[in-house]
């Protein structure tokens, strides 16, 4: 016995975008576009009265005045219909968008220019309860994860800053209060996080990632 379709709500302000989608979506066997709306009060309340399994929602809602966004309104659908998947369909890949987003309760975040399989294969994870990401999106999310720069803790970052400065392992270690052993092992830290294996590199390297500023 063939399963049944998934059911699916397009939530966009742009109805030429939405009718991309429906074409699109509907092209696929296991795919089926029930609704649509065009702002995101009229999702969340379409989502609520007919619960489909899948909410494609667009993150800004530019042409819906002043009413709430895709956030929000997966925020509201989070509360009112719990069974109902929300994939995020945006043009922005935004690292501070995707995390709002999720946070909200999305499944998933494709980005509108992407490839449509990209789009059929984060509607269908979603609707099997896991999170579906854009190839984009992972690689924002991974970049800004293993960003060595982003990693240093302030005490890192002191020690690095008093490296810049030519001083020797115990005179940091003097200025900071702190053992000289200690010193050492947040340079092994450093330079792990830096990929790098002396004190120039680590400093050149803190000067290209904007930690330190050279007069």
């Amino acid at each position: 016995m063939t399963a049944a379709p998934l059911r699916l709500l397009i939530a966009d302000d742009h109805a030429v975008v939405r009718a991309g989608l429906r074409a699109l979506l509907d092209g696929e066997p296991d795919l089926d576009v029930i609704a649509e709306a065009g702002s995101g009060e009229e999702a969340v309340r379409l989502a609520a009265q007919l619960t489909p399994d899948v909410a494609l929602m667009d993150l800004r809602f530019a042409g819906a005045g002043s009413g709430i966004d895709g956030v929000e309104a997966v925020r509201r659908l989070a509360a009112r219909a719990p069974g109902v998947a929300v994939v995020m369909l945006t043009s922005y890949a935004g690292r501070a968008d995707v995390v709002r987003a999720l946070e909200a309760g999305a499944r998933g975040y494709v980005l509108k220019a992407g490839a449509p399989e990209e789009l059929f294969q984060a509607v269908r994870t979603a609707a099997g309860g896991s999170v579906g990401l854009a190839s984009e999106v992972v690689g924002e999310l991974v970049g800004q994860v293993v960003d060595p720069a982003r990693e240093l803790t302030q005490r890192e970052v002191e020690v690095v800053r008093l490296m810049a400065e030519g001083r020797s392992n115990r005179a940091i270690a003097e200025a900071l209060f702190l053992s000289e052993a200690t010193i050492k092992t947040h340079l092994v830290r450093i330079y792990r996080k830096f990929k790098v294996d002396n004190r120039a590199a680590a400093v050149s390297e803190a000067v290209r990632r904007g930690l330190l500023e050279l007069t």
